[in-house]
């Protein structure tokens, strides 16, 4: 099969591609209409942040399916796609244990202040006085919406940090997580605020849907207790990004933010984000999946799928 890769993808996994006589084209900058134009003749299309939407389906003449390497799919028109018989799938879960380190770099980054501490150094200022305040990570009460494979993965790193972990009263979890939930002394809650009201660290993992949206909104963030702390490694779109300021402002929540609304689709370009410059704001670039160990294991998602795909099976599609 044709199969075009429009974002980075680790050279060994292309090659495994072509050795199984896929004929591979490799444009990991391609965005609109360049998109449009090359997609015209492959089959499969493979893509990380690249967004396809429905000019790009439309383009797609031959295109049959849609691979997300990596979870989130909300930068793929699923259902235009759909009435194009064109079939999304993505790869769930193989990226987790790096989503779950940087979801703990950046706790520990907040509660040590270690970028202020580097800026001071650079600028040649001493100031130990000033950041011998860490509250520390042992006993803390962390909250955790989303247990799907990356808020398992971070409630077992959790564990290890002598953390107590809550989540959210769901009914009809899965067996499997509801035994993990259990094995690792999960507490829960019976609502989003009474989640956030007894946590002193609050971590996203959930996935965007319109009952998702803005699910950290001002009632959320007034329920979280003072100076408390939010990660959000998922989606921009699940915070109230005016609702976080005012929190911020007034009541010392502190953030921990990977991803934020209305973020550049590419590697490199100007971001002007009165969240992400916050000075309550520790930050980074999207960066959750950005290990080679992360890319590998996607990548060989990425290729089960398509091995699937040839023999006439489906493998986490998401648009059915």
């Amino acid at each position: 099969m044709k199969i075009l890769i429009a974002d980075p993808f680790p050279e060994s996994r292309r090659r495994a591609l072509g050795d199984a006589g896929h004929r591979i084209t490799f444009e990991p900058a391609l965005q609109g209409d360049a998109l449009c134009q090359t997609l015209a003749d492959h089959q499969i299309l493979v893509v990380r942040s690249t967004r396809v939407d429905a000019a790009a389906i439309d383009a797609g003449a031959a295109l049959q399916l849609v691979i997300r390497a990596g979870a989130g799919t909300n930068t793929i028109d699923k259902a235009h796609a759909a009435g194009r018989g064109v079939r999304v799938c993505n790869v769930p879960g193989a990226n987790a244990m790096a989503v779950a380190e940087l979801v703990f770099g950046l706790m520990i980054a907040i509660d040590r202040r270690i970028a202020d501490n580097v800026i001071d150094l650079r600028n040649r200022q001493w100031n130990k006085k000033r950041y011998a305040q860490a509250r520390g990570l042992h006993g803390r009460t962390l909250g955790i919406l989303g247990l799907g494979a990356i808020g398992v993965a971070v409630a077992q790193r959790a564990q290890a940090f002598g953390m107590r972990v809550r989540a959210l009263k769901k009914p009809q979890r899965a067996a499997a997580t509801e035994g993990t939930a259990r094995d690792l002394e999960i507490a829960e809650a019976d609502s989003i605020e009474a989640l956030a009201a007894a946590s002193d660290i609050i971590s996203l993992h959930l996935p965007l849907t319109p009952e998702t949206e803005r699910i950290v909104d001002h009632a959320f963030l007034a329920a979280m207790p003072d100076r408390a702390i939010l990660i959000n490694t998922a989606r921009g779109e699940l915070i109230d990004e005016a609702a976080l300021i005012r929190a911020m402002d007034h009541k010392g929540i502190r953030a921990g933010l990977d991803v934020y609304q209305g973020e550049p689709a590419g590697g490199r370009a100007a971001f002007h984000s009165a969240l992400a410059a916050h000075p309550h704001v520790t930050g980074t670039h999207h960066i959750g999946a950005s290990t080679e160990q992360a890319q590998t294991a996607v990548a060989d998602g990425v290729i089960r799928v398509v091995d699937a795909f040839e023999k006439g099976a489906l493998l986490h599609c998401v648009n059915q």
